[in-house]
């Protein structure tokens, strides 16, 4: 293993499924995955750090400098599933760092012997969404109708550019282990942080572990702010003059 890993504590976890938080399109995976572990009152346990972050240091509110790294936070769900969440504000910053610090979670986490990856992401259009789809890609065939029956999507090989990242990575070695796995991608403009995006994930998520009772008023509040500004996006975006409306000028 290349990452320095510091535990805070070695918390006996019973066949602990790991998810995937960090940022991307439209920060969807981060802001959901954030979001479910905060509602669990998920525990911080240990901290990855690596040569393939940024070289830098981060001070917060008194000063004190915090080096760049990811995190691992536990909790349990309310039917008593074991839940690892890897958490942070940073990506590997090369194709070779990405793929290091992935093989490093998953040496931790098959460690504790994980039984299942979920990756979140974003599905990036580059266009305004008013209704997001949450779509699917899977380690194996046989987990899509479980998670069809749960409102995900799947469309036969998209997205054509690939899943990037840890969101991909993780899923792509979950496989080669024999581990299932999936990645959950809220559609997204992916031109700003995008909560009603990641709303949409949340709610596939509540149903997956038994979390429908939830309160998702922060995120149904954030989720009415992206509504605002779609409407404005297009409102903006109609005052634009056809070309063939254009005047001569001269």
């Amino acid at each position: 293993m290349e990452s320095i890993v510091k535990y805070d504590s070695k918390p006996v976890l019973k066949d602990p499924i790991l998810i995937e938080a960090l940022p991307g399109i439209g920060n969807v995976g981060k802001i959901a995955g954030d979001f479910i572990a905060d509602s669990l009152g998920a525990v911080k346990f240990a901290s990855i750090f690596s040569m393939n972050f940024p070289p830098q240091v981060n001070p917060d509110q008194d000063c004190v400098v915090h080096m760049a790294c990811n995190e691992l936070w536990y909790a349990k769900t309310p039917n008593g599933q074991d839940i690892v969440f890897l958490r942070g504000n940073y990506q590997g910053s090369t194709p070779e760092g990405q793929f290091i610090l992935a093989q490093d979670v998953m040496e931790i986490m098959m460690s504790y012997d994980v039984s299942k990856v979920i990756t979140l992401g974003g599905y990036g259009t580059g266009q305004m969404i008013d209704e997001p789809h949450v779509y699917g890609a899977l380690s194996r065939k046989e987990l899509r109708d479980g998670l069809e029956e749960l409102g995900v999507t799947f469309n036969p090989g998209e997205p054509q550019a690939g899943i990037i990242g840890a969101a991909g990575l993780l899923i792509g070695m979950s496989q080669i282990n024999g581990i299932d796995g999936f990645c959950l991608m809220g559609e997204t403009s992916g031109f700003f942080e995008d909560h009603k995006s990641a709303m949409a994930v949340v709610k596939v998520l509540t149903k997956i572990f038994g979390m429908e009772d939830v309160d998702l008023k922060e995120l149904q509040d954030k989720s009415q702010k992206i509504d605002e500004l779609t409407e404005q996006v297009k409102a903006a975006n109609n005052e634009k003059p056809k070309l063939n409306e254009l005047g001569y000028i001269g």
